[in-house]
């Protein structure tokens, strides 16, 4: 069984999809005297040949299955076709989001291909192993639901589908049965987040969207007791946090008693430190519930404003109107005041949604929270807007090295207009998605009058003009379609190498600061200053940077820079800013402590903005000790 992560981290990503096929299948006594399930987990950024090697070179296996996704399809099938080479009878499994019912294109493009599985694999998998059937003898297939396959005359058949299963601890914790190995040779959890689904389902229809084909689905959710057994589990191995991969987390009364069980574990053994998953859309006293409770503990989570556009056309034809999204702003406050990190989530490109529509909504938004992650609208297998492209008149092109299909224009949007757009956000997931710059933005928008986009904008034109500034050169030349890799290079460099505070000044004094007022110039250079000195540490062997301590709180490693001197209070300017009231541009000199989160580099390569914000320096007073957690 092979999964693939999408980013190449010094830590791998926990294979959860092959995890629950595993252990769904050793879990049957038929199944489990017959085969011998593993799973290879492998890294992004591999090749062709270094995957093949890793398959195949000690032993070929009868039956190979992928967990296929847009990033990783295409080197699956290639590996297909070198496995069939090696083992002519041995059977090919696609599951997966990106094949599931696209059994013609992908028999047709992967021809190596033997079964496509449709939906839910877990049972549907267990029943295909129980047939024995081979990549040379399909007889034996006609009765699996669930899935797709070639007769062999060239014609593919679909079975019906299988049930979604309603009783979910049907399907065996792949943790606490061994199915996925969590630690390493010296015992330490070996991935960089742990992954768990408290549910499956999602009531909404977005037009952009296929949520593991559970869209317009009543939710169902895995029982208490094996959510809490495998929290105790992950709290034993000291896991910093747990991922929720649902689609609406907090919308249920059952999540106030996963965050109630996650509370009193973390309680008595400290861990997990942070909670992330995809928040509820509209948020319901439920959601409020726990976001009171995880405020009263100081459990750290990222909460979401899903919006994706604020442009009511767009709106309409994401088929999102029904959702109550126009609270966002209170609820930002709302948040803000439970001292709580919120960001918000735009896509860029959907039709309806033109540039001046959403140029506006991005700056009416960071007005309000800072931090937004934008994306490009793609068009997904199974969506409303791959089946119906043609009638907002789409046009779009394949990626180069994944297989995901890239929106260029549309009814409201030319091309011109995109690839302009494209550089922004490119600059705009670094610089503020990604937290490289996180306080200046509010002061530089309430007391310089800059908007953030046109600051992002204006860095984007700096790096392009400008010489010397390291890899992001190369970044910027890649803005234009250069995908997860560009992103990745540029933030890498932003927070790792020593050279990239110094490509920061230089932009802000070229270009920034000359359109300072100049009674709040200094106090908005300190807290550009507040921003560089706060990012997360990641020390690399030989940069020539000074060795930071490293003290423990609450069982947590942290490196501290001590005895920070500021000119201003830059951290209660900070505070006072966000929310809205005036702030004093009188010099007060202030001295910090800062607290990083030893282990930055893995969430910082992956481009993880959530994870990255676990590690962002915290202010204490200077010699202030903390005693539980920072």
């Amino acid at each position: 069984m092979v999964q693939q992560g999408v980013w190449d981290m010094p830590l791998e990503s926990l294979p959860l999809a092959a995890g629950y096929l595993k252990a769904t299948a050793d879990a049957d006594d038929e199944v489990f005297a017959a085969h011998d399930i593993s799973i290879c987990n492998l890294r992004g950024g591999l090749t062709h040949a270094e995957m093949a090697n890793t398959l195949f070179a000690d032993s070929v296996p009868d039956v190979i299955a992928f967990s296929a996704l847009g990033w990783n399809v295409r080197a699956f099938g290639s590996l297909a076709r070198t496995f069939k080479q090696l083992n002519p009878a041995g059977l090919v499994v696609f599951g997966g989001t990106h094949v599931s019912n696209q059994a013609e294109r992908t028999f047709r493009e992967y021809p190596d291909v033997d079964v496509v599985v449709n939906g839910e694999g877990e049972l549907t998998f267990r029943e295909l192993l129980r047939t024995g059937v081979t990549g040379q003898d399909s007889s034996g297939l006609e009765d699996v639901l669930g899935i797709s396959w070639s007769d062999g005359l060239g014609h593919v058949v679909t079975n019906p589908d299988r049930p979604r299963i309603e009783d979910l601890d049907e399907i065996p914790s792949p943790f606490l049965t061994g199915a996925v190995e969590l630690v390493d040779a010296d015992g330490r959890f070996r991935y960089d987040v742990a992954l768990i689904e408290s549910n499956r389902g999602c009531p909404y229809k977005c037009a952009f969207c296929y949520w593991g084909g559970a869209v317009g689905q009543r939710v169902r959710a895995f029982s208490r007791k094996r959510l809490r057994e495998e929290l105790e589990l992950f709290a034993s191995l000291k896991v910093p946090t747990i991922v929720a991969c649902d689609a609406n987390f907090g919308m249920l009364p059952i999540d106030v008693e996963l965050i109630e069980d996650l509370i009193e574990i973390r309680e008595r053994t400290g861990f997990p430190l942070a909670f992330e998953t995809s928040w509820a859309k509209n948020k319901s006293a439920t959601f409020f519930t726990i976001v009171r409770r995880m405020a009263e503990v100081g459990l750290g989570s990222s909460f979401t404003l899903a919006l994706q556009t604020l442009d009511p056309t767009a709106l309409g034809r994401m088929n999102r109107r029904n959702m109550k999204v126009n609270d966002w702003k209170d609820l930002a406050a709302w948040l803000a005041e439970q001292s709580l990190e919120c960001y918000a989530e735009l896509i860029w490109g959907a039709p309806g949604e033109t540039v001046r529509s959403f140029m506006a909504g991005y700056d009416d938004l960071s007005a309000v929270v800072s931090r937004i992650a934008v994306y490009p609208i793609m068009l997904l297998p199974n969506t409303e807007f791959r089946e119906e492209s043609e009638k907002y008149g789409i046009v779009s092109v394949r990626g180069d090295d994944d297989d995901f299909e890239y929106v260029l224009a549309h009814d409201t949007m030319t091309f011109a207009e995109n690839r302009h757009m494209q550089t922004f956000l490119f600059w705009a997931r670094v610089l503020a998605e990604n937290a490289v710059l996180r306080h200046v933005w509010d002061g530089l928008r309430v007391l310089a009058g800059l908007r953030q986009s046109e600051v992002i904008a204006g860095f984007g034109r700096w790096i392009a003009d400008a010489a010397d500034v390291g890899p992001l050169t190369e970044a910027a030349d890649r803005a234009q379609g250069g995908g997860a890799p560009a992103y990745a290079r540029a933030i890498t460099y932003l927070f790792t190498d020593s050279n990239a505070v110094p490509v920061i000044e230089r932009w802000w004094d070229e270009v920034i600061r000359p359109a300072l007022p100049l009674e709040v110039s200094e106090l908005l250079d300190e807290l550009l200053r507040y921003d560089l000195l706060t990012r997360p540490v990641c020390p690399r062997p030989g940069d020539g940077a000074p060795e930071l301590p490293v003290v423990e709180v609450g069982g947590v490693e942290f490196y501290v820079q001590r005895a920070v001197r500021f000119r201003y209070d830059v951290v209660t300017a900070s505070r006072e800013l966000r929310s809205g009231h005036v702030v004093a541009a009188e010099p007060r000199e202030t001295c910090v402590d800062l607290y990083h989160r030893t282990g930055a580099l893995n969430a910082v390569m992956s481009t993880n903005h959530e994870e990255i914000m676990h590690f962002v320096g915290v202010p204490r007073a200077a010699g202030d000790e903390p005693t539980t957690s920072v």
